[in-house]
C-alpha cells in the first residue's frame, strides 16, 4: 500500500484530506489513521543490512540517548530532573522524566507521528514542546496502514560450516530427539483430576529420586480445563496438542495422563485425536475406574517408580547447537528493552540461526504494529499472509471490543517503565527475533519443525505463550525482563535477561544475565548477544538456570483458554 507524504509537510485540512481520502483496510475498525512517510517505516529500503547497522545508531547525549539519527524523541537513562541540560541540545528539560521514558527532541506538532528507532509509535496528541515529556499522556494512539512488501527484504541465512558448528551436551533419545532436561511428567485431563496429578508428582521427593542421579524431577502438568467446554472446534484442539507436545516432548523420560472418566476431554479421544499410545514411557489411568482418588495416586506412584530406571538410563553427549529450539518471551518490559536485552537476545538468535538452531517468536499482541518488518523478511508471501492472517484474527475477531492490549493500553507495569501503547512495545518485543528472515508460522502448540526464525502464535501472557512453545518442541526459554519477571518453564530451563542494571543488581538471584552493560557503555549488543548465546549452550548442557535453582515451574503450565465456558 503507497504510504501518505510526511505528515509533518502537511497542513492540518490536507491531513484530513488524506486521511480521508485513505481506503480502508477491509474489517478495519479501529481510530483515524494517522499519516505516515515511508521514512518512518523501519528498514524499508536496506534489508538486513540496515537492521544490523540500526545497533550501533545509538548516541549518547548525558543522561539521554538516541536511538536512531531521525527519531524526534530521545530516551532518558537515567531520572532526569527538571532544566536539566543534554549535551548538544538547545533545550533543557521541561519535567521530571523517569528512567526508560522519552523526552522531546525538539517540537513536535499535534498530529505528528511520535519517531522512535525511526518507527512510528503513536501520534502527537497536542503540541510537544522539546524538552518535554512524552508518555501515554500525550501520545495518542492511532491505527495507521502498514505495507507488508512479503518477502521483500528476503536474505538466506550463511550457516555455519557442520564442521564449525557450536555443540552442546545434550540427551539424545531413542528416536534422535535431543533434551536438555530429563523428567518424568504427569498430566490430567481436565482440572478434576488435578489434584491427583499433583499429589503423585509431590511424592517424589529429593530423597526419594536418590537413587536416580539423572532424573530431574517428577512434575506434575495440570490445568482448569477439559470439561465445561465445546467438545470439537479449535478450543478442544488447541488443549490436546498442548498436551500431546508435553507428553511427547524430548524432555520427558517418561509421562504418565490421568483422566477422571466423565469429562469433555476423554482420555481415549485425547490419544486418539493426538496419535498417542499407551505404553512402556507413557501410563494413562482413569480415576473412575481405577478406585477413586486414594488407589489412583497410589497405581500412578507405583507407575513412576516403574518408569524411573529407564528414565535414568541417559547419559548427555555432544550434540551440534541445531538441535536447540529456544524460545523467545518477554515480560515486565520497560524503556530499555528495546535497546538492550531484546536487540541483545536477537543478536543471540542470529547466531544460533547460523548454527542451524531454531528461535520461536511469539505473543501476537506485541508484534502488532511492527509486524511489515517480519513480512517483509518471509522466506515466501505465503508465510508472510499466515502470519497477517493471524493479526486480523486477533484483530477482526478475537479482541473485537476489549480493553486488551492489541488494541492499545499496555499493563500498568510496561507504562511505568516508559512504554506509552503497544506500538512502542511491539517495537522492543519483535526484537528479539534478531535479523534474519522468517521461514514459518505456526499456530498454537503446533510442532515447530522448520529450522531458523520462526513464529507461533499466542497470547502476550507468558505462561500461556510459553507453555506453546515448548508443546511445539522448545528445549529452552530466553526470557527478557526490566521489571523483573520472575518465571520457571519446566520441563524445559528458562534463562532471565535482565535490561537494566539497577534491577539486576536488586534481583540477581534471579536473573541469569545482565544486558544492563549495554546501557552503561561497558558492552557492545552483539558481546552481550554472544553471552547470552554461550548461555544458552551451557544451560542446554546441564548448568542450573537461576528459575531452576529457586525451584520455579511448576505452575506454569497454562494452556490457552480460548474457548467459551458453559
Amino acid at each position: 500500500k503507497r504510504q501518505t507524504p510526511n505528515a509533518k509537510r502537511q497542513t492540518p485540512n490536507a491531513k484530513r484530506q488524506t486521511r480521508n481520502a485513505k481506503r480502508e483496510t477491509p474489517k478495519r475498525r479501529s481510530a483515524e489513521r494517522g499519516s505516515l512517510s515511508q521514512s518512518h517505516f523501519s528498514d524499508t529500503q536496506h534489508g538486513n543490512k540496515r537492521r544490523m547497522e540500526a545497533r550501533h545508531d545509538k548516541t549518547l547525549l548525558g543522561p539521554c540517548i538516541r536511538l536512531h539519527p531521525a527519531d524526534n524523541v530521545l530516551v532518558a537513562r537515567m531520572d532526569v530532573g527538571i532544566g536539566a541540560p543534554v549535551p548538544g541540545q538547545p533545550w533543557t528539560t521541561r519535567a521530571q522524566v523517569p528512567a526508560g521514558h522519552k523526552i522531546a527532541a525538539r517540537a513536535i506538532r499535534a498530529g505528528e507521528p511520535i519517531v522512535k528507532y525511526n518507527v512510528c509509535i503513536g501520534f502527537a496528541a497536542t503540541d510537544i514542546a522539546p524538552g518535554s515529556y512524552v508518555h501515554s499522556h500525550n501520545v495518542s494512539f492511532q491505527e495507521y496502514e502498514r505495507d507488508y512488501a512479503y518477502g521483500r527484504d528476503y536474505v538466506p541465512v550463511e550457516r555455519v560450516p557442520a564442521s564449525r558448528q557450536a555443540m552442546f551436551d545434550g540427551i539424545v533419545r531413542a528416536d534422535g530427539r535431543v533434551a536438555t532436561r530429563n523428567y518424568v511428567g504427569i498430566l490430567s485431563t481436565v482440572n478434576c483430576s488435578a489434584t491427583v496429578v499433583r499429589k503423585i508428582a509431590e511424592w517424589f521427593t529429593p530423597e526419594r529420586l536418590a537413587d536416580y542421579p539423572n532424573v530431574d524431577g517428577v512434575v506434575a502438568f495440570s490445568h482448569s480445563l477439559g470439561c465445561g467446554m465445546e467438545m470439537t472446534g479449535e478450543p478442544m484442539d488447541l488443549l490436546r496438542r498442548t498436551m500431546a507436545g508435553y507428553a511427547r516432548h524430548a524432555n520427558l523420560g517418561g509421562a504418565l495422563i490421568v483422566g477422571l472418566g466423565c469429562e469433555r476431554n476423554q482420555l481415549k479421544g485425547l490419544l486418539e485425536t493426538q496419535s498417542l499410545q499407551d505404553g512402556p514411557l507413557l501410563r494413562t489411568f482413569v480415576m473412575q475406574d481405577s478406585g477413586g482418588t486414594r488407589k489412583t495416586i497410589e497405581a500412578g506412584i507405583a507407575a513412576v517408580m516403574a518408569l524411573l530406571p529407564e528414565a535414568n538410563r541417559v547419559e548427555r553427549r555432544p550434540v551440534p547447537a541445531s538441535h536447540l529450539t529456544v524460545g523467545l518471551q518477554c515480560g515486565g518490559s520497560d524503556g530499555f528493552s528495546s535497546i538492550t536485552a531484546n536487540p541483545a537476545l536477537g543478536a543471540a538468535v542470529d547466531l544460533l540461526v547460523r548454527h542451524g538452531g531454531t528461535a520461536i517468536l511469539s505473543e501476537t499482541p506485541e508484534i502488532y504494529g511492527v509486524e511489515h518488518t517480519l513480512t517483509r523478511r518471509a522466506v515466501s508471501r505465503a508465510v508472510g499472509e499466515k502470519l497477517v492472517e493471524r493479526i486480523r484474527w486477533w484483530k477482526d475477531e478475537y479482541s473485537v471490543g476489549r480493553d486488551v492490549q492489541i488494541n492499545g493500553q499496555v499493563s500498568p507495569g510496561n507504562q511505568m517503565g516508559g512504554l506509552a501503547n503497544i506500538f512502542e512495545k511491539s517495537l522492543g518485543s519483535s526484537m528479539k527475533g534478531g535479523t534474519g528472515p522468517l521461514m514459518a508460522v505456526y499456530r498454537y502448540a503446533e510442532p515447530v519443525t522448520e529450522h531458523g526464525l520462526v513464529f507461533m502464535d499466542t497470547p502476550g501472557y507468558d505462561p500461556v505463550s510459553a507453555t506453546g512453545q515448548i508443546a511445539g518442541g522448545a528445549n529452552l526459554i530466553a526470557f527478557t525482563t526490566g521489571r523483573g519477571s520472575m518465571f520457571g518453564a519446566k520441563p524445559v530451563p528458562s534463562v532471565k535477561l535482565a535490561t537494566n542494571s539497577p534491577m539486576y543488581r536488586r534481583l540477581e538471584e534471579d536473573m541469569d544475565l545482565n544486558c544492563g552493560t549495554i546501557l552503561d557503555g561497558e558492552k557492545t549488543i552483539e558481546q552481550v548477544g554472544e553471552e547470552i548465546f554461550q548461555l544458552m549452550l551451557r544451560t542446554a548442557s546441564g548448568q542450573r538456570s537461576k528459575s531452576e535453582l529457586l525451584g520455579l515451574g511448576d505452575n506454569e503450565f497454562v494452556p490457552w483458554h480460548i474457548g467459551i465456558m458453559s
